[in-house]
């Protein structure tokens, strides 16, 4: 059974600097706080002062009988309660304002460098891990910010001020409250740092049970398959009784804290009133100063079991934020490309850049000094060639000028490798010299056991991933000096592992060109054999999709991604497994119309259906990270070798 871990309800590492970085955010709105903070302190102020104006309002007024002197002073305490109780709508209502402002521009900035994070990273974390950042620790920072901030000062300034208000009414009979806040300050302080141990268990075993109900959800075909109902009934029950059993030890905890400080704060009220009284007939203080002060008395317990609860909340949120800005900190992916890609249009015969949209593109080269020159195309070992093929030459054309310091190279989706070594981790290489190259117009096929390194090649053209040594080449250009959205933009892919996003089905083909039009989408859901399916569909094309299109079979969902590469027309297409979830007859349909669209470009495929790659320009069979056979479907028949086994039957693809 998977073992899942929660990471919530824990100290920051380091406080100061995860302070010092939110702090960064709300001092984007300190004129607001700031004001917040003011409210806080008038709300504060007027309960404060409206207890001591007790003392006044006894002595000089109700004891000497002076009813309309009463009335006035009830009057004015009842405007500065009503100006406190303003103020304390003020701020709760600012506070959620600037609070909700603040999530929002951080959980802005954690999607945008999520966004820019190599894919390295998402290899090395869970979804899980990553979705707890913008659900478990986003809400626990709001949580405490909608609180915990207004909180903390507020209790702080009652606090501090109660005592101070208690001693300028009496310095000895202060004592005796300072003794007892001191002990409901250590049991706070010694049951917090028990409860906090088994809270922290708690929340482990909550995040196990919601990890394990969310994995049975989402595989219910599969457990009823196998009929592991009973089993996984079997663990659940184990994970419940674990949290059970956590969670009844946390609470024991917590429950004692209130019953406990409530006891000590009237113990504390009953020894301050007796002393208060013999303080009183003995004339060391007067009537109305003890009315005051057995107030402040009362008072005085609240704040402080308040202000240790938000402490501890503040520092749960902390923690929560410590996460969040350590993500933010994770290595972007590094880009250093100076070659962009741009719209071209030819005049008197050469190639001119132009804001346009053309259809037609161009690598924008710069060429000022000191910048490495564009390298050749590198030499690799020749593959069949079929009659009529044009020179590379020819096919890439001359380039022309794009204006000082720049040239202009038409994209036309020449790829090339040279020895290129690459491995995910430094110890274990995926590929080992490799070397290829795909002229535009050609089709490369690629076959071989899983992990002999077909769909790493891949994800080296889009460069997802940096190579070690070697090179690879784009139209003679080094990928690594493209700029890595330009060289993306020229390519376009469909994976076995389909994603769909929630929308319409015309949204989600319009996902390779966002601007195609309706026109657009329909022709290359044509071209990919999905128009029938989506016609007959009730909504058609307007059709909605949600949970990963989950109501339509894999086959279609993969035709709606070849649909979606399709409109793209991109110079070079990358096919990886795109149609093992499609029967041959559909795939033989799906060949023509594709071959039709990418004429004159550029095409890999990965695939274990060998039918699929016969009509290849050259396939590539790889083992171990290397290509052992390379030729067209007839010459390594002739040849005998690992392809003829495959193709025979002789050897299975593992």
């Amino acid at each position: 059974m998977a073992q899942y871990q929660y990471h919530g309800s824990k100290r920051p590492k380091n406080t100061k600097k995860t302070l010092l970085h939110l702090l960064r955010y709300l001092g984007h709105h300190k004129w607001l706080f700031l004001l917040v903070g003011l409210l806080v302190c008038v709300s504060t102020g007027a309960n404060l002062l409206g207890t001591y104006l007790l003392k006044p309002v006894i002595n000089r007024f109700i004891l000497p009988g002076d009813l309309k002197g009463l009335l006035a002073a009830v009057a004015g305490m009842g405007i500065m309660y009503l100006c406190g109780a303003l103020a304390s709508l003020a701020y709760s209502q600012l506070m959620i304002k600037s609070a909700q402002t603040v999530i929002q521009e951080i959980r802005r900035d954690l999607f945008v460098h999520v966004q820019r994070l190599p894919l390295r990273y998402f290899d090395a974390h869970t979804h899980g891990e990553l979705m707890s950042r913008f659900t478990n620790d986003v809400d626990t920072v709001q949580e405490a910010m909608n609180n915990s901030f207004a909180m903390i000062i507020q209790t702080f300034l009652t606090l501090t001020g109660t005592v101070i208000m208690m001693m300028v009414l009496s310095l000895r009979l202060s004592m005796i409250v300072v003794v007892f806040l001191a002990l409901m300050f250590a049991f706070i302080r010694f049951n917090g740092s028990r409860s906090r141990k088994y809270f922290q268990r708690q929340q482990a075993q909550l995040g196990r049970i919601n990890g394990f109900v969310e994995e049975m959800m989402a595989g219910q075909k599969v457990e009823k398959v196998f009929n592991h109902e009973k089993k996984d009934f079997e663990n659940f029950c184990v994970l419940n009784e674990n949290l059970r059993r956590e969670s009844t030890s946390a609470l024991a905890y917590t429950g004692m804290q209130v019953p406990t400080v409530v006891s000590l704060s009237y113990f504390n009220y009953a020894v301050s009133a007796c002393a208060g009284g013999l303080f009183a007939l003995s004339g060391l203080m007067d009537l109305g100063g003890l009315a005051s002060y057995l107030v402040y008395v009362r008072q005085s317990a609240m704040p402080l079991n308040q202000f240790t609860q938000q402490v501890n909340l503040l520092m749960t949120a902390l923690a929560g934020a410590e996460r969040i800005f350590d993500l933010m900190e994770a290595e972007p992916e590094v880009d250093e490309g100076d070659v962009t890609l741009c719209h071209v249009k030819e005049e008197d015969g050469k190639l001119v850049e132009t804001a346009e949209r053309t259809g037609h593109f161009a690598w924008r080269v710069p060429e000022a000094p000191g910048t490495p020159e564009v390298p050749e195309a590198p030499g690799t070992p020749e593959v069949p060639e079929a009659p009529g093929t044009p020179e590379v030459a020819e096919m890439l054309g001359t380039p022309a000028a794009a204006g000082s310091g720049t040239r202009l190279v038409p994209l036309k989706g020449d790829v090339r490798f040279d020895q290129v070594v690459f491995g995910y981790v430094p110890e274990k290489q995926v590929l080992n010299g490799i070397s290829l190259y795909a002229k535009p117009g050609q089709k490369i096929a690629f076959v071989g056991s899983t992990g002999a390194g077909k769909t790493t090649i891949i994800n080296l053209i889009n460069r997802f991933y940096e190579i070690q040594s070697g090179t690879i080449t784009y139209d003679g250009i080094d990928i690594r000096r493209i700029r890595k959205d330009d060289l993306r933009h020229s390519l376009a892919m469909v994976i076995q592992e389909t994603h769909l996003f929630t929308g319409t089905i015309a949204d989600n083909i319009r996902y390779g060109k966002l601007d195609a039009t309706d026109e657009e989408v329909r022709e290359a859901a044509r071209i990919a054999n999905a128009d029938s399916f989506i016609r007959r569909l009730p909504d058609g094309y307007d059709t909605m999709l949600y949970s990963d299109g989950s109501n339509l079979s894999q086959g279609q969902r993969q035709l709606l991604a070849i649909a979606r590469a399709a409109v793209a027309r991109p110079p070079v297409l990358i096919l990886d497994e795109a149609t093992s979830s499609i029967d041959t007859r559909t795939e033989r349909l799906i060949e023509k119309g594709m071959d039709a669209v990418m004429e004159g470009r550029t095409v890999f495929v990965i695939a274990h259906r060998l039918s699929t790659v016969r009509n290849s320009k050259a396939i590539m069979v790889l083992e171990h990270g290397e290509i052992i056979e390379r030729g067209d479907h007839e010459s390594l028949l002739e040849q005998k070798g690992r392809y003829y086994q495959l193709y025979t039957g002789q050897f299975e693809l593992e």
